[in-house]
């Protein structure tokens, strides 16, 4: 049975991999053109850099999730934007292990990075990769508390609605997103206790910085 649970995570994650490579390939031959002409002075490279964050907030099967989640990233075009991110999130579970009663709570602190790609500009789809550190502290009915630290990657596929992104730079905008472990690691602070994903909701804001005129003259949809 673990032979065939990594089996199947290293082909889930290596499938992953290649779809977010061939869509990023796919949209820079189409955005290719259009960047050529719109990036020529020097400095320009600034005005697509943005800034901003999330909050996330979980609920499902006896699990609690809570976090914040700062971000710097930086528009590649007008359709795809790529970020690194800071994480940290608290989670209780509650008849962890299927033992009735009994509790988890854990602290996780690390970060990674995500690609977003917008099909139109209220729209976008999202895949992350990160690898957090997670203080855990167990609470069994019997006997005393446990305290250990773990580390553990995930793999979030998703998406999520904007309140509209105007192409590269534009005005801030606000964001709500759900996401998906589908890594199906017990220790990711994403499921539960049986592996399966908690449904992840984010929202946020997202702030571009180092714009001297607004976006909405962009032809972007």
């Amino acid at each position: 049975m673990q032979i065939r649970s990594f089996n199947s995570y290293a082909m889930l994650l290596l499938m992953f991999k290649k779809y977010v490579l061939l869509s990023t390939l796919f949209l820079f031959v189409l955005a290719g053109p259009a960047w050529s002409q719109n990036e020529k002075e020097p400095g320009d490279w600034k005005k697509n850099l943005f800034t901003g964050g999330s909050v996330s907030f979980g609920i499902f099967n006896n699990t609690f999730l809570i976090g914040a989640n700062p971000v710097f990233g930086y528009s590649l075009t007008d359709f795809v934007d790529v970020a690194l991110q800071v994480n940290y999130s608290y989670n209780s579970i509650r008849d962890y292990n299927g033992i009735f009663n009994n509790k988890l709570r854990q602290s996780t602190y690390g970060g990674g990075g995500w690609l977003r790609l917008y099909p139109v500009r209220s729209i976008f789809l999202q895949g992350q990769l990160e690898h957090n550190f997670i203080r855990q502290k167990s609470i069994p009915v019997l006997g005393p508390p446990e305290v250990r630290s773990i580390d553990a990657s995930s793999v979030l596929v998703g998406g999520g609605y904007t309140t509209g992104r105007w192409g590269k730079g534009g005005e801030p905008f606000y964001y709500l997103s759900v996401l998906f472990d589908v890594s199906g690691n017990l220790y990711s602070p994403y499921t539960d206790a049986f592996g399966r994903s908690v449904p992840l909701f984010r929202g946020g804001v997202q702030i571009p910085l180092f714009q001297e005129n607004s976006g909405r003259g962009r032809s972007f949809r």
